[in-house]
């Protein structure tokens, strides 16, 4: 007792009933939820939605996190975005005024929205809210845990005022099952919902889903109120059999017919080899029926789908249809990702010859070296390997070729169809820029031109005639039919050894645009250009060297004339060489010395220049000046400083030396790393002045006798300042300095001109040295690998594809697609112009390309389907075409004269004959489904009992009523119910009101 009795032994136990529960906070979190998005108060007052407007408007949601303890879950707002319209804002509303959401229930204007949230569907609504388990988290199941949601949701609604539908999504999602709630001043609606895999026998017509309505609403009136239907038949149609897939596969063969040439070669392939559309939806719909006017049950029904007052069409898209374009860009995109180099991959099946091949290589050096009686433009490195690869080639065996030779010389006359013709002449016979005009030209209006010049600007490719893009369309084609990568890089060296051919024969390359390279095009066009300006240069110097050649031959004949005939037989012996070199390639032409000149001298130029120095160095007087050289034409009547009588003369002067955008970035490297410092920058000025050198060089022999400043007037007008003086006897006098800069100490302008002779442009030092360039440009041409040729290409093969998906789509004319192909071309120029593209966004360029295919291939399926352009023109036509275009672009079309409709009649047949190629096998007994209705056994003609639809494979039916409920003095509150009816799912979704003042 002592120990019971004490203090310290004492436990107290104290709840603290004031702490909130993590239900309680749970409650307050969505009320919390429900003031942040001023959800609260009445939602009446809206007009009602237009008809079409679920379908046509925007949806919009809101979502935010809520716990419940340590479960997430997530709370979603959906609501059409609609347009407040004041004048209903000004209307009064009454107190007791329904909810929003109850008075959708009853809105006849939306039924079966093709594309909407599941609930807008199943009820009708504009707005509600979703309170649903996390990402992660496990459904709820138990019966328990749905009821205390639900009681959380009332609390929150009833506490906040909100009259926005809440649901709950219980049980396992794929179910998709909601329950939920909405409360108004005096009024509550309760949102239940079923969900069966099988349709109970009783409940698989309407009758008996009439039963269930009636039975939960309880209506204790006599007679009851009329309940109105809307009814919904949907047939699938999955064979096409009465239509053919025009799309014919391509065959490999043809592409080797003897017809190839830029025919085939230029074009890439398009179209889907399977047919994109893979199912028609028909919808047939009863949108006003009463209960009277329609019988639908175990027995009989009237619901023939020829009947229906309105049909609704939608279609299925095939699931990544196999499209060549796309498979052709695919495939040439993955081979940017390969690393062999051209020897790798043409050397594994030639192993055997690889000795032989080594020997011959070798011994093109020591060749060279022999002495021999050849004409010297046939001795050179380049011609000696040029010939021992030629052995090599003919030594290979013919299954070791990757490409075989009718391909092969297919593809190199596509390339390059001056060949046929130029070849079996000599270049001095050739035209003056030794091509041919490019193909298809002439039939382009300048729109197309225009277009084109703005695309390969935009894709930084190449122009759509030049010799690049048909590279291009060729190794695309070689890479997906003839052999892939193996038989890409054999296509590639044998491109390598026309380039050298035609450098080292003077034969200008075919398809490329004349002059300087184009930086706005890819890197390899920029080459090819390259290369044609050094065969451009060479050919104009050997033309010059020529001339000069019998030139001096006929002063030769001349003076061996005039001396009776002493210098007759050397001058014959000296003009043979020179005539037997001429045609062919001299030495100073592939010599890469620095001392090379523009034009050779003649003897007696050499010795009157030779004459001209000693008389420079000895002193010159007036009687002895060197005469003037080089002259251009007279400079806008200005005349030197020194002499007002002199004429300034613009000299002729060397052309900047070409480049491409890797030798400017070279070139830029290099200045840039000559760093800040005076040294740096004085030699920075000296190697950007050789140009300017040059030019002062030729003026100086131009100008005999001129100064600094007289160039300067010519050159940079801008440095000459003059202004007006007033001499000693007031007359006014133009007088001229230098500018500011050019009298800076140590100015290179000063410099250079100290330094500059008094040379002709044609006896310089050539500022571009054509023979070095074009052997660079040949290196790198033959360095490259499969895959940097592709990333070379890829500019003109997505150039390519877009001018073949712009061609296509011009025929079809399909919105949506002339925008598809804008937003791709804008990504692509994007990705192109970046030094380093990005690998996984080309792919997305690719992908939308491949896309915009798809479409097309579905335009031409649809249209082929409806008979478009096999029948005559006509109303009907007209209305076939903006129905087969609005199939691309919207979910759902209504059919336009339901099932008696142009489109409708069509759409018949295409039932009756895919029914009859599916149930002619079977007696007739066996076509009768159980229970089905008379569209089920509809004869046609023939005398077979072969229905013309299908069974439906959804059946949805929607009831509607206006009753009071619970009690007969309650309010007449909207009840609705929606029922769909498949093979393998029955669902019932009910939205129930009551009155919860007079009840």
């Amino acid at each position: 007792m002592a120990a019971d009795s004490d203090p310290e032994t004492e436990v107290f136990e104290i709840t603290d009933f004031t702490t909130a529960s993590e239900w309680e906070r749970f409650v307050s979190r969505v009320e919390e939820v429900l003031n942040d998005w001023k959800l609260i108060g009445s939602s009446a007052g809206r007009s009602s939605p237009e008809k079409g407007e679920y379908t046509s408007g925007t949806w919009e949601e809101k979502s935010q996190e809520i716990n419940f303890a340590d479960f997430k879950f997530s709370i979603i707002h959906h609501y059409l975005k609609q347009e407040s319209d004041k004048s209903d804002l000004k209307e009064e509303l009454e107190e007791d005024a329904f909810p929003l959401a109850m008075q959708d229930l009853l809105c006849m204007n939306n039924d079966f929205p093709p594309r909407a949230h599941c609930l807008v569907r199943w009820y009708g609504m504009r707005e509600f809210l979703v309170i649903s388990p996390g990402a992660n988290c496990e459904a709820i199941i138990s019966e328990s845990k749905c009821n205390l949601l639900l009681s959380s949701v009332s609390i929150s609604l009833a506490n906040s005022g909100c009259q926005v539908p809440m649901f709950v999504q219980i049980q396992q999602k794929w179910r998709r099952m909601y329950a939920g709630e909405c409360q108004g001043p005096g009024v509550r609606t309760d949102f239940e919902m079923v969900h069966l895999r099988k349709v109970p026998s009783q409940y698989n017509h309407l009758s008996g889903l009439l039963d269930i309505f009636k039975s939960k609403i309880g209506c204790p009136l006599t007679p009851l109120p009329p309940i109105t239907i809307a009814i919904r038949f949907t047939y699938v149609l999955q064979d096409w059999q009465q239509y053919s897939w025009p799309q014919q596969p391509p065959d490999f063969d043809a592409l080797l017919g003897g017809e190839v040439g830029g025919v085939e070669f230029g074009k890439l392939p398009f179209g889907a080899c399977e047919d994109p559309i893979s199912e028609l939806h028909l919808a047939t719909t009863w949108p006003h029926l009463t209960e009277g006017i329609v019988v639908d049950n175990d027995v009989y029904s009237d619901l023939d789908p020829l009947q229906a007052p309105h049909w609704s069409v939608r279609v299925r898209k095939a699931d990544n249809p196999q499209c060549l374009l796309g498979d052709f860009l695919n495939e040439f995109f993955k081979l940017c990702c390969r690393k062999e180099s051209t020897e790798e991959i043409l050397g594994r099946g030639l192993t055997e010859e690889e000795g032989k091949e080594n020997n011959d290589l070798s011994a093109a050096l020591s060749k060279l070296t022999e002495p021999a009686a050849v004409p010297m433009s046939k001795l050179s490195v380049s011609s000696m390997v040029h010939s021992a690869r030629k052995r090599i080639r003919r030594h290979r065996r013919v299954d070791e070729s990757p490409l075989s030779t009718d391909v092969l010389n297919s593809i190199l006359l596509y390339l390059f169809p001056d060949a046929a013709v130029e070849k079996s002449s000599s270049p001095a016979s050739d035209n003056s820029d030794g091509r041919a005009a490019p193909p298809n030209t002439g039939s382009r209006n300048e729109h197309d031109k225009d277009s084109d010049y703005n695309l390969f600007n935009q894709l930084k490719s190449a122009p759509s005639d030049s010799l690049t893009y048909r590279l291009a369309l060729c190794v695309c084609l070689v890479n997906f039919y003839h052999g892939g990568v193996r038989a890409l890089a054999h296509l590639w060296q044998e491109f390598v050894l026309e380039m050298r051919y035609r450098w080292e024969n003077n034969y200008l390359v075919y398809g490329l645009a004349s002059g300087a390279p184009d930086l706005r095009c890819c890197l390899l066009h920029q080459k090819l250009q390259m290369l044609n300006c050094c065969i451009e240069r060479k050919r104009a110097r050997d033309e010059t060297r020529k001339a000069s050649d019998n030139g001096r031959e006929r002063e030769r004949t001349l003076s061996s004339g005039g001396e009776n005939g002493r210098r007759g037989p050397e001058s014959a012996a000296g003009s043979g060489p020179a005539r037997e070199a001429s045609p062919g390639k001299s030495w100073d032409s592939w010599s890469d010395s620095e001392d090379e000149f523009f034009e050779c001298l003649s003897d007696q130029e050499e010795a009157a220049a030779g004459k001209e120095g000693e008389a420079e160095k000895g002193g010159a007087g007036p009687s002895r000046a060197k005469p003037p050289d080089g002259r251009l034409h007279p400079h806008s009547n200005m005349t030197l400083l020194h002499s007002s009588t002199e004429l300034l003369y613009v000299p002729i002067t060397q052309e900047p030396a070409p480049m491409t955008e890797d030798l400017l970035e070279e070139q830029s490297e290099v200045l840039a790393r000559l760093g800040t410092s005076a040294e740096g920058a004085h030699l920075r000025a000296r190697m950007q002045s050789a140009c300017l050198l040059s030019d002062m060089e030729s003026f100086k022999a131009a100008n005999p006798g001129c100064a600094l400043e007289d160039f300067v007037r010519w050159y940079s007008p801008r440095d000459y300042v003059e202004e007006e003086v007033v001499d000693e006897t007031g007359t006014a006098l133009l007088r001229g300095e230098l500018s500011a800069r050019m009298k800076i100490p140590g100015n290179m302008w000063a410099e250079a001109w100290e330094t500059a002779r008094s040379v002709p442009a044609r006896r310089q030092k050539r500022l571009f040295d054509d023979t070095k360039e074009a052997e660079k440009v040949l290196h790198y041409l033959s360095v490259q690998k499969p895959a940097d040729l592709t990333r070379h290409l890829l500019p003109c093969i997505l150039h390519a594809a877009v001018l073949k998906l712009k061609e296509e789509e011009s025929v079809e004319d399909i919105p949506s697609v002339k925008k598809a192909i804008q937003q791709a071309t804008s990504h692509a120029s994007k990705q192109l112009r970046h030094p380093s593209p990005d690998h996984k966004k080309l792919e997305e360029v690719i992908s939308q390309l491949a896309a915009v295919e798809t479409v097309i291939a579905r335009a031409r399926s649809l249209k082929a389907k409806f008979g478009i352009g096999k029948a005559e023109a006509g109303e009907d036509s007209d209305d076939l075409e903006k129905f087969v275009s609005a199939l691309l672009e919207e979910p759902e079309v209504a059919v336009l004269g339901a099932g008696r409709g142009p489109a409708g009649s069509i759409i018949h047949k295409l039932f009756v004959s895919a029914q009859r190629a599916a149930l002619l096998a079977p007696l007739d007994d066996d076509l009768v489904r159980p229970g089905g209705g008379v569209e089920d056994r509809k004869p046609v003609g023939g005398g077979l009992n072969v229905p013309d639809f299908p069974p439906p494979a959804g059946r949805e039916i929607l009831l509607r009523t206006c009753v009071p409920r619970p009690a007969p003095y309650s309010k007449a509150l909207p009840q609705r119910l929606f029922c769909v009816l498949m093979r393998e799912e029955f669902r019932l979704g009910g939205a129930f009101s009551s009155d919860t003042s007079f009840f």
